[in-house]
């Protein structure tokens, strides 16, 4: 399960919500459960690849068998969301480019509202591309520096750049995969003339967002969307990566991207079809997708894209939900986000976990890297890993308490925590993984496929933390502060504490091994006189 977000102020019942996406290519539909401390938290999800825009691009007109395709489609989402325990009055249900540009889409929403009871409503390309920003900031944390978002749909790609100052452009262009397939690839495979014809139409759409994006000197690029994610995970598996478990906030570079169009353009059908990573139901699409992606590294002059695994759907929960409890809601929609602590919050809430003890032990291991930082010499970004993995170090006593550690580690890796990336969610893991029982080890495989320096890392705040959980071993929140004294061979650790800490001093003396070795130092632990 996927949490969302988790709005302060909400109201205390729980409740389930569906939204249904309709788009060009395929119809969506995810169901969330609101309830308080666990956030949002994602039930289900299914997708049907109706492709309800075939043919209908250039005569604007929905055909019969796509149409009955799509009213199969929702009465079986309806069925699910009911299943799921979703009133009807909480679902939603938007339609998206192919639909909103159809001469017949009065008969198609009327024979919807007939035979389903569900009310579709149509939104415009701005509205879409609002709701997609809703959507990405919940997975991924925006820059400090302006970013460009960008959801590669079927009929339509939406594009948003946003600051600091928050939204600086909304906007649609009728340049979708599905769109650009049927209008520009004649052949297989595509022909170079054809590919020319499509960037220079590509290049002339996109023209006012790279104008403002110039303006406001966009660093990165984060992406949306079925097509985004494809292209990100046949990158992955060119990489030998492809057992990842999540997407959210991986990162392809120009190159890697230039190494997987060059090999991927000059394929025919029956070729693409064999590869690795490729959605069989996307082997035609993903031509036109990778050729808008390509212009969008060169037009925008990006290094690197990021994937965002939320878009659309996410939004449309989020913005209902948050008109919804409107007067419960005390943070406006352009406040800055923490989606990262939110994220950790969640899934430590999911998992029942004792929060007074969590913080009390992430206040103590704060106080070690900080007091210790001339011996360790660590970046700050690992400071705020190492708070995360102390929150969650023991959410594995949800599975057994006896290797809580070890399942600590898989739920983390599984846990789909929203705002980081792929490598920083391994090093929380780790942390959590080895702040107990047997330290890291070249003999176990995940630890010995980290890269040197954040093994390195995983080596010191685990041994932090080992240190850090000795010193709550009664969960009693008895050690209020440490002091550090450094001398050439010695740490000497000095105990603040409401009461004697004898408990303390001796669960800490058991696990200071790992830390002593990996400063290369002897570690005293004693109460302050």
């Amino acid at each position: 399960m996927k949490s969302i977000l988790n709005q302060p102020g909400m109201k205390s019942e729980k409740l389930r919500v569906a939204a249904i996406d309709l788009g060009t290519n395929s119809f969506h539909m995810i169901i969330v459960e609101e309830s308080p401390q666990k956030g949002i938290v994602e039930i289900d999800r299914v997708k049907d690849m109706i492709c309800i825009g075939r043919g209908s691009i250039s005569t604007k007109m929905l055909n019969e068998e796509a149409m009955q395709s799509g009213i199969a489609a929702l009465k079986n989402f309806l069925v699910l969301a009911r299943q799921h325990g979703v009133a009807q009055e909480n679902i939603l249900a938007f339609a998206t480019s192919a639909i909103r540009e159809a001469k017949n889409q009065d008969d198609f929403l009327r024979r919807v509202r007939e035979e389903t009871g569900l009310k579709v409503k149509v939104i415009s390309g701005r509205e879409e591309a609002e709701f997609i920003y809703y959507g990405v900031r919940s997975a991924v944390k925006i820059g400090k520096s302006a970013d460009l978002l960008f959801d590669i749909g079927g009929g339509s790609v939406e594009f948003v750049l946003v600051n600091q100052k928050g939204v600086q452009l909304l906007e649609s262009r009728k340049i979708g995969v599905a769109r650009m397939c049927e209008r520009f690839v004649a052949s297989e495979p595509i022909s170079t003339h054809n590919i020319h014809l499509l960037e220079q139409f590509f290049s002339a759409e996109m023209v006012s967002a790279v104008e403002k994006a110039s303006q406001l000197k966009v660093s990165r690029a984060i992406a949306s969307s079925g097509t985004a994610q494809n292209i990100a995970r046949m990158i992955s598996s060119m990489n030998g990566r492809e057992n990842e478990t999540s997407l959210n906030n991986s990162v392809f570079t120009r190159k890697e991207f230039k190494a997987l169009y060059q090999a991927v353009i000059p394929l025919g059908g029956a070729e693409r079809k064999k590869l690795t990573g490729l959605d069989e139901k996307r082997v035609d699409l993903i031509v036109p997708g990778l050729i808008l992606v390509d212009m969008i590294f060169k037009l925008f002059n990006l290094q690197e894209i990021v994937i965002a695994d939320s878009a659309l759907r996410e939004g449309m929960v989020l913005h209902y939900l948050k008109h919804r409890i409107a007067s419960g809601i005390r943070r406006g929609e352009d406040d800055e986000l923490d989606i990262r602590r939110e994220s950790v919050y969640e899934l430590g809430f999911r998992c029942n976990w004792t929060c007074d003890h969590a913080e009390h032990i992430a206040r103590l291991t704060l106080q070690l890297f900080d007091k210790l930082e001339p011996l360790h010499h660590l970046e700050k970004s690992y400071r705020e890993l190492l708070e995360y993995a102390a929150l969650l170090h023991n959410v594995g006593a949800f599975i057994s308490i006896s290797s809580h550690h070890k399942h600590g580690q898989y739920i983390i890796l599984n846990g789909e925590l929203r705002g980081f990336s792929p490598w920083e969610i391994e090093i929380i893991a780790h942390v959590v993984r080895y702040h107990r029982k047997s330290p890291p080890s070249e003999r176990h495989t995940a630890y010995s496929l980290l890269k040197p320096a954040h093994k390195r890392a995983v080596d010191v705040l685990s041994g932090m933390l080992r240190i850090s959980n000795g010193l709550e071993r009664g969960h009693r929140k008895n050690i209020q502060k440490i002091s550090v004294e450094l001398k050439e061979r010695n740490i000497t650790l000095r105990l603040k504490s409401r009461c004697e800490p004898d408990i303390e001093i001796w669960a800490a003396d058991l696990l200071k091994p790992w830390l002593e070795t990996v400063l290369d130092k002897t570690i005293t632990i004693e109460a302050n006189q």
